[in-house]
């Protein structure tokens, strides 16, 4: 081995030797501080598992439960029952305020905001409908269809254009036909009627086995004729 070499190699032990020496030096003069952040690591993860075993589960399950009953009257056309409860069971919004933190709270919001929609109350279906949100697409979907049709009954026809728009991006073949659908009379009713034949189109194109598909034909001439 050349002299370089070894003196290379001595300097790297060299400096691997110091750096350990110097981390050690660090953990002796701050043992007692390393002690603390890694307790207190450990209660926060303690805590946090605790919280969700022993709050937060049956937290939710509880809230499952009492959103069953709603559900019952919701899925029967009960709407107020639906909403404000039996008074032996929570209604949706009680729901909401008991579980708002819970999956089962958020979901009510939902319903909440579709059983003011069915009951005309528009601008309560508007304030429950606009602040809910939701990762299953089916749901996501419906609940934006659902916030354009109450501002379709509140005369917003351009909000309600932006939510049918947005249900309708959500490519299903149960819902979307449905939302491209209002969104092409929507669009009738602005005077757009360019963009009624693009709604239109597609659901002849994309959802032709769907039940609007049936019925499009005239509506779609009915727009081509328009932009003449």
């Amino acid at each position: 081995m050349s002299k370089e070499k070894h003196t290379h190699q001595d300097d790297s032990f060299e400096n691997v030797e110091s750096a350990l020496s110097k981390t050690e030096h660090f953990i002796e003069e701050n043992q007692n501080r390393i002690s603390m952040i890694a307790l207190a690591i450990i209660i926060i993860v303690a805590g946090y598992w605790g919280l969700k075993k022993f709050y937060f589960l049956p937290l939710e399950q509880e809230a499952q439960k009492q959103v069953f009953y709603a559900q019952q009257y919701f899925e029967q056309d009960s709407f107020k029952l639906a909403l404000n409860g039996d008074g032996q069971n929570y209604g949706f919004i009680e729901i909401m305020d008991e579980y708002g933190s819970t999956k089962a709270g958020k979901l009510a919001a939902y319903y909440a905001g579709v059983s003011n929609l069915h009951l005309g109350n528009y601008n309560e279906a508007v304030n429950y409908l606009s602040g809910f949100s939701s990762s299953e697409e089916m749901v996501a979907a419906t609940a934006a269809g659902a916030l354009g049709d109450a501002y379709a009954e509140l005369g917003e026809n351009d909000k309600a254009i932006s939510q049918y728009k947005t249900a309708a991006s959500y490519d299903n073949s149960l819902t979307a036909p449905t939302y491209l659908m209002k969104l092409g009379v929507m669009y009738e009713a602005k005077g757009d009627y360019k963009a009624a034949v693009e709604a239109y189109q597609k659901i002849k194109d994309k959802y032709a086995s769907s039940a609007e598909a049936r019925q499009v034909d005239k509506y779609l001439t009915r727009a081509k004729l328009q932009t003449k």
